[in-house]
């Protein structure tokens, strides 16, 4: 049987279990959370509480994905359990940010781009990239661009007028659909390839503001206010977001891995985010 453990078994792996649960994998997520047992069993995942003894899950998995965040030490998987680097899975993975690349002012990154990061956390996830791959495992590295969702998307600061659109001239960032990671995953696990790192995004980086700008149209409100950047009070770590401008080329898993993205830009993904949630908050029609 297929087994994949999920260390972290957060909001992108969530989204990769909901493709492996129906084709008949088994999926063992580990979670710090012990009330979300249940809600990840009811998911057709066999929850680990974090700390927990993995040598079980590890004798049994055939692949494994790394999502959880690094600290000042590097990944707290490793760390805790050194067993890991003697798994015998077929397939590892390992959620990098594309934070690793550093500002570049709007200009175009890929996989090959020197790693320049400018932040703490993007310097942790360097640390924590070498470390998987250090491990002599099947490691596959994956770097998100800015994750949006179910649950993650603008809708609701537009609706309740709390969003506003930051301008920094030149700023840019690269997005992507949760529902893409998850179909990003799966074609590296359908076409394996040790060693390799994707940039994982959409087609079309775009300023926050356009993005933020749309999702009111979408809704028929007019766009939130702006907010100069140089004076805006934000809180450090949205400040931090903003260090860094550049756009993310995708090229690698359109013809490496031969995706075909469900959402290609914003404008596609936001609409049918909204249409979600249009049709969870609609009553079902009369028998």
């Amino acid at each position: 049987m297929n087994t994949l453990l999920s260390l972290g078994h957060g909001y992108s792996a969530q989204a990769l279990s909901r493709l492996l649960v129906p084709q008949g994998w088994r999926v063992i997520g580990t979670t710090r959370r012990p009330d979300q047992a249940a809600t990840l069993r009811a998911a057709g995942v066999e929850p680990l509480i974090w700390p927990c003894d993995l040598t079980e899950a590890l004798g049994v998995a055939t692949h494994i994905l790394a999502s959880a965040a690094p600290d000042a030490n590097g990944d707290p998987f490793l760390a805790a359990a050194p067993a890991i680097a003697k798994a015998a899975a077929r397939w590892v993975g390992y959620l990098s940010t594309t934070g690793v690349y550093g500002d570049h002012q709007g200009a175009w990154v890929d996989e090959d781009t020197p790693l320049t990061p400018s932040s703490a956390r993007g310097q942790q996830r360097v640390l924590a990239e070498g470390q998987w791959r250090a491990t002599g495992l099947p490691v596959h590295i994956f770097r998100l661009a800015g994750i949006y969702g179910p649950g993650r998307g603008p809708f609701e600061k537009v609706r309740d007028g709390t969003a506003r659109r930051i301008i920094k001239p030149g700023q840019v960032f690269s997005r992507i659909h949760v529902d893409d990671i998850a179909q990003t995953l799966a074609a590296s696990i359908a076409r394996p390839d040790p060693g390799a790192i994707y940039n994982v995004c959409d087609n079309d980086p775009a300023p926050p503001e356009d993005v933020l700008a749309h999702a009111a149209s979408l809704l028929g409100l007019p766009p939130p206010p702006t907010v100069d950047f140089a004076t805006a009070d934000l809180p450090p770590m949205v400040r931090s977001f903003y260090a860094d401008s550049k756009r993310v080329s995708n090229r690698r898993i359109r013809e490496d891995l031969r995706v075909t993205l469900i959402h290609p830009d914003y404008r596609t993904g936001l609409a049918a985010l909204l249409a979600s949630e249009t049709d969870r908050s609609s009553p079902p029609l009369p028998t």
